[in-house]
């Protein structure tokens, strides 16, 4: 069985990391497996390939101009022939639609991973729209949450069709120690620190985290992303008066790295899957408050492995914030309890087997040798010349 993964990588993003750690963890589990990434002219080194090259995992540009969509589908097709897979396993809305119609008119089989819904404009709900219509017409799909699978069932996709497999982990490079983490930020040495990760935009709440900091005392708040509501989220600090109690470091590389830097991590997400953010802080063991959404409450219960609050209710996450200041024992007791649960429900191994099922549910299944064990897959081919 040769799985060939296919997605538009941003720079960087939950997203990206779960294909790279689910890519590894097949790679790792002895199967054979790829990447197709669609990329802008010129990016055929995209930082997004820089930790499959690493573990091996045979990459596959696809540069093409945007919104060329047409060419974009050919470019796909002329891929998959190119490599053979036996399975196209889609992510995100723009791979959902054009690969996998790609892939669907290569008559290959296709599995497509729903990882949340952002919400927001016009523009966002109408290419769910898109993706959902993908999601009803080819392939299986799997929900990362049962909050979403629940969602796309009642969006028409066929239940048949339709699979739960929740976000696994895979540990990679070692955390920072808290010293040398705070060092590279830029942080003192003794300010209790809240840390926000993620893309700044309304889905992730980064609003939530200002107005719950501003009910705080003497907290700061460091902001480790990019995105387009950066300029918005900055006039509410100002405004707020917190210029000095917020901290902006931009993109950080290999973020989960970092997370020991600070006191305890905050999601204020208005929406989510299963967050990667999660479970970086639950295996860097350091304190989680995080609203009551998605997925969230499979990965954490409230009181034992962290602190789940409402959505929407800055009050709330300063209230838990204040919590986890007041009684650092209890925090350390929660964080501790946290890597266990990592380790029991969320390893490498229930992850891949799980989507292991979900393409045999597909059709492809791995062929035995002739004593009945399971054959070594002949290996994705090496990466040819880039097409465009």
């Amino acid at each position: 069985m040769r799985i060939l993964h296919a997605l538009v990588p941003a720079p960087f993003g939950g997203l990206e990391r779960v294909v790279q750690m689910l890519a590894i963890a097949q790679r790792e589990a002895g199967q054979a497996v790829g990447v197709a990434a669609i990329v802008e002219p010129g990016m055929a080194d995209h930082p997004f390939f820089d930790p499959l090259k690493e573990a091996s995992v045979p990459c596959y540009p696809v540069e093409v101009r945007p919104r060329a969509y047409a060419t974009e589908r050919r470019l796909l097709r002329h891929a998959f022939k190119d490599v053979g897979p036996d399975l196209v396993h889609t992510h995100g809305y723009r791979a959902d639609v054009i690969a996998g119609a790609a892939a669907r008119g290569s008559g290959l089989p296709i599995v497509s991973t729903a990882h949340g819904f952002t919400g927001g404009g016009g523009k966002n709900r109408f290419f769910e729209r898109l993706q959902v219509r993908a999601y009803r017409r080819w392939g299986h799909v799997v929900a990362v949450s049962e909050p979403l699978r629940l969602r796309l069932l009642a969006s028409g996709v066929p239940e048949p069709r339709l699979h739960l497999v929740r976000n696994g982990w895979l540990e990679g490079a070692a955390p920072l120690g808290r010293a040398e983490a705070r060092s590279r930020l830029g942080l003192s040495s003794d300010a209790f620190t809240v840390g926000w990760v993620g893309r700044i935009g309304f889905e992730k709440g980064p609003d939530l985290a200002v107005r719950a900091l501003a009910k705080t005392t003497d907290s700061h708040l460091s902001i480790c992303g990019e995105g387009g509501e950066r300029p918005e989220i900055e006039r509410l600090v100002c405004e707020l008066g917190l210029e000095e109690r917020v901290h902006w470091h931009g993109r950080v590389t290999d973020a989960g790295r970092f997370l020991r830097a600070f006191d305890v991590v905050l999601l204020s997400s208005r929406t989510e899957g299963t967050p990667i953010v999660v479970l970086e802080a639950m295996s860097t063991r350091v304190p989680i408050v995080a609203t009551r959404i998605g997925g969230v409450p499979d990965m954490i219960r409230h009181e034992r492995e962290g602190l789940l609050v409402p959505p929407e209710d800055p009050r709330a996450i300063a209230v838990a914030l204040t919590s986890v200041r007041s009684d650092p024992e209890g925090a350390r007791r929660r964080a501790s309890d946290a890597a266990v649960r990592l380790e029991e429900m969320f390893g490498s191994g229930p992850w891949v087997r799980g989507y292991a099922r979900v393409y045999e549910c597909a059709g492809v299944t791995p062929v035995d040798d002739e004593c009945g064990n399971p054959a070594s897959p002949s290996p994705i081919p090496a990466p040819q010349e880039t097409r465009t």
